[in-house]
C-alpha cells in the first residue's frame, strides 16, 4: 500500500512506516499531523484518486546539507560564491486511509 501526497508544493510517494523529509511544517516534535492533500492511494489492485488522508508524526526539524552556487563570467574578472541550506521537517508515516 502506498499513497502520493502533496506538501510544500512537492509530491511524495509514501508507504506506512517510512520517514520522509518534507518542507518545513510548523509543530512540535512528536506531534501527530494529518495530511489531507492526498493525490493517489494504491492498495493492491484498487486505486483511488483524491479524498484520502495520511496520518504522520513529526520526528524532527533540521537543515539540509549546504549547496554551493558558483557564478563566473570569463574575461570579466567576475566570480561569486553563494551557499544555501534548506530547512526541512522529517515525518514518519503512520496510517494511510483511502
Amino acid at each position: 500500500m502506498y499513497a502520493v501526497i502533496e506538501t510544500g508544493g512537492k509530491q511524495y510517494r509514501v508507504t506506512p512506516g517510512e520517514t520522509v523529509r518534507v518542507e518545513t511544517i510548523p509543530g512540535e516534535v512528536g506531534t501527530e499531523i494529518e495530511l489531507d492533500n492526498v493525490k493517489l492511494v494504491v492498495n493492491g489492485d484498487s486505486v483511488s484518486t483524491g479524498g484520502g488522508k495520511v496520518k504522520a508524526t513529526i520526528v524532527g526539524h533540521d537543515r539540509a546539507d549546504k549547496v554551493i552556487v558558483f557564478k563566473f563570467k570569463r574575461k570579466k574578472q567576475y566570480k561569486k560564491t553563494i551557499g544555501h541550506r534548506q530547512n526541512y521537517t522529517a515525518i514518519k508515516i503512520g496510517e494511510i486511509v483511502a
